[in-house]
This record gives C-alpha cells, structure tokens and sequence, in this order.
C-alpha cells in the first residue's frame, strides 16, 4: 500500500530530459534506456514511462528496433508560457484517466474498452423509459440536490437495515462521485490508500499490508473495489472483509467502496457490499452505467453523519441538482421486470467471451499468462513474460490495429512487473479471435 506522491519519478526525469531536448537537433538519437538508467540512477520502468510521456507530448518519437529520436520541432503556435507561470507546475492526475477514455479508432478491435458493446447494454429498455418519462413536463424542471427519493430508495434498499434514502446522494456518473468522495474526506495534500494496480482511479488487499500502511502514512482513507477490481479481477474474501474493516476501524478511517461491478459476476454469488456491514464506515460509490449503458450517467454514494452531509455540500456547489430526466429513466430501468433477465443475459454472454478471450490466448500467446480467472466483470490482466515492455506491446498492438492498455498506468507507484489489461466485454467472440490473432502476429515481430 502506498499514498500517491504529487510528483512521481517519471515526472521528474522527464522534465529533465525535456530541458537536454532543447539543445538537440530533431532527428538526433536518445541514449538507451540502459544509458539513462545508470546515468539518473532510476529504475528502467522509470526511464520508460518518462519517454513516453514525452512521445505523448510529442516531443520524441520511438523507432521500434532503433531507438528513441528528437522529433521535428512543431511549427510556432501561439505562446501559452503565460499560463504554465500563472497554473504552476502541477502534478497532473488525470493522464491515466484520459488515455483509459481515448475510444478505439476507426477499424480498430476494442480490446481495451471497459463497457460491454451495444448489443449487451438496455438500449430498449432505456429508449422505452425515456419514451414514457419525457413526457412528464416536471422532469424537465429543478430536482432535489440530494436526488430524487425514488432513485435514492432503489439504492438503499440494495444495501438493506442501516441504511436509508437520506443517506444516497445522485451523482453525475461515477467520476464525479469518486471526485467528490475524496474532496470530502481528504485534506489537499494528505495521503489515501489504495490497492495496486487499480483504477486510475488490485491484486488484492493484504490486511496486515494495510495496517502497516495506515501507521506508516498517517491515512484516513482507503480506497478498494472488493468485487472484481480492476484491473486485476481480484476478489476480497469473507474473511479479508472483515479484516479491513476491522484495520480501518482501529486507523480511525474511512473506506470509499467503489462498487462498479455489482451485476456483473457470472459465476459463483457476488458477496454482500463492505456497506451492508458497516455503512457508518464506508462510503460506498454505486455506478449503473456498466449493466445499463454507458451514456446513463447516473450513480450513488451512499455515506452517514458528518461525511454524507459534507458529500452534499460539495455536490450542491458542484452541480446543483441531476437532471431529473435521466433520473427517473434510472428508476423506471433498474425496477423493470425485464432487468433480471437483462442481467442475466449480460453475465452469459461475458461468461462465453471471457472462455473464448482465455482459449484464443492460449493458443495463440501462451506466454501471456493471467493472473488470475475473473468470476465477473469484463477484463484480464495479462502479465508479460519477463524483459517485455508492457507500452513497447501496447504500441505494437495499436499499429496492428487492436487497443489494449499498458498495465503500469492502473499503478499508483513503480508497477510491480509488465502487464496488459485486456477486455472482453466490447467484441463478440469472432471479434476476440481476429483481435488476439492480429496481437500475437504483431509481437512474433518482437525483437
């Protein structure tokens, strides 16, 4: 466990580098990474994210077998000097957000994106919803800031005894949720907690890790995804549960629950929410769009005392309200009849794309192992073989026409090895065959 430090090792390094550039003529060759590890005195995983942060800005390009070149300097644009003065250099937490968000290109395979295709969301389902509640004229007016009490109820209900609608605030989606959780229980500056690898906001959470990491930091707040992390599809145990809560309990702190995966375990039953047994202490971030789709951007936190209320303060400045539109369209969505047997449907058909994403592997890339078999949601975590460069094959990928993520960006800190985060959720099972098929072609090129 480790708190995210403001300014990462890789940042560092390339502001350095990015000061030598400008003395170099474009085309001119980089050191190798070898070079610039015993020059810095910084480890290879650090060298490599710091080059390709500067690829990313533009300001090198990789030539696979070759090595790493100035690139041709951009034409004049306008000076926006001014305003890096005026913002300050500030660690940006967004990057590995942004690239997660970046859609596949045209006649790409999306082996990359998180959200199951059109044919597995509840297109019909929502587009009937909408039919029938747009034409309530008190949707199109101001909602409540807390969210409609219909909506709060269906979330409540889900976690049971402890909890009520005046505990559920709407949010605008997930994002916003996590980003408001954290305002309102961390101070600018003080530390969090959280697994690793894992959402840019795990390979599993070690209790005792955990309290280790609570003395060391002085941390008030751990964030996890007990079911199904991602990246890694990991899964807290009954026993593990408890133990977290009962470490969290004795560090004086939160835990934010980020429950994403909820409805979507196709094997095996998804156990209770850490919420539902101590919801004094976590707060719980409740999204829909992965079992619903991804443009209803609705979700929940459920949080009690001090902390919900400041979790309503914050989102009354942020937001004011929810439209009540999309609101209601939730509602009508996650009470109708049909929503079991959508579920159902949706746990089957990811189920058959997880078996055949694994035997195309197999068959394949064998060296791509995984580290684990997911019983739900929609990705694998792939480690490399050892050497291997997790955004050497994430490029060589997009240059064969399939998206896949390098797994050092659902890192906090140094990553602990080379992996892919590979999703099944998007592509049909034909389309997970072409996918890997074209992977595998484009690392036999590997050298």
């Amino acid at each position: 466990m480790a708190s995210r430090s403001p300014q990462p090792a890789h940042h560092l390094l390339a502001q350095q580098l990015k000061e030598q550039l400008r003395a170099l003529e474009p085309g001119s060759r980089l050191p190798t990474v070898r070079e610039l590890v015993a020059r810095y005195g910084v480890s290879p995983v650090t060298v490599n994210k710091a080059l390709s942060q500067l690829t990313q800005q533009g300001l090198v390009v990789v030539r696979p077998g070759s090595g790493t070149y100035v690139a041709e300097r951009r034409p004049a644009q306008e000076d926006y000097g001014w305003q890096e003065v005026a913002l300050g250099q500030r660690f940006d937490p967004t990057a590995g957000i942004r690239d997660l968000m970046v859609p596949a290109k045209a006649g790409m395979i999306p082996l990359g994106e998180a959200y199951p295709d059109r044919s597995l969301t509840a297109l019909k389902e929502i587009q009937a919803a909408t039919r029938r509640v747009a034409r309530r004229l008190e949707v199109w007016d101001w909602a409540p800031a807390e969210g409609l009490e219909s909506l709060r109820s269906v979330v409540a209900g889900e976690l049971g005894a402890g909890v009520t609608s005046r505990d559920v605030q709407i949010t605008p989606g997930a994002q916003a949720a996590l980003s408001t959780v954290f305002r309102a229980l961390a101070a600018p500056g003080s530390p969090v907690l959280m697994e690793s690898p894992t959402y840019p906001g795990a390979v599993g959470v070690q209790p005792d890790l955990l309290q280790e990491a609570f003395a060391k930091s002085g941390a008030r707040v751990f964030y996890c995804q007990p079911l199904h992390a991602n990246p890694s599809g990991a899964m807290l145990s009954p026993e593990r549960r408890r133990a977290v809560l009962r470490v969290a309990e004795a560090a004086g702190a939160f835990v934010v629950e980020n429950d994403y995966a909820r409805g979507l375990t196709f094997e095996g039953e998804a156990p209770p929410p850490l919420a539902a047994l101590e919801p004094a202490r976590v707060v719980y971030v409740r999204p829909f769009s992965k079992t619903t789709a991804p443009g209803l951007r609705v979700a929940a936190v459920v949080a009690k005392g001090p902390a919900g209320s400041r979790i309503r303060s914050l989102r009354v400045l942020d937001d004011h309200f929810v439209s009540a539109l999309l609101q209601e369209v939730a509602v009508d969505v996650l009470t109708s009849p049909s929503r079991r047997a959508h579920l159902q449907r949706l746990q089957a058909e990811l189920r058959r794309r997880r078996d055949s994403a694994l035997e195309h592997l197999r068959q394949a890339l064998p060296q791509l192992r995984p580290w684990r078999i997911p019983t739900g949601s929609v990705f694998l975590w792939l480690r490399l073989p050892e050497g291997w460069d997790d955004a050497e094959v994430s490029r060589r990928a997009m240059l064969a026409g399939v998206q896949v993520f390098p797994g050092r960006i659902f890192f906090p800190g140094e990553p602990s090895g080379a992996f892919l985060r590979l999703s099944y959720a998007a592509v049909p099972p034909e389309g997970l065959e072409e996918g890997i098929h074209r992977l595998a072609e484009a690392l036999r090129a590997r050298g």
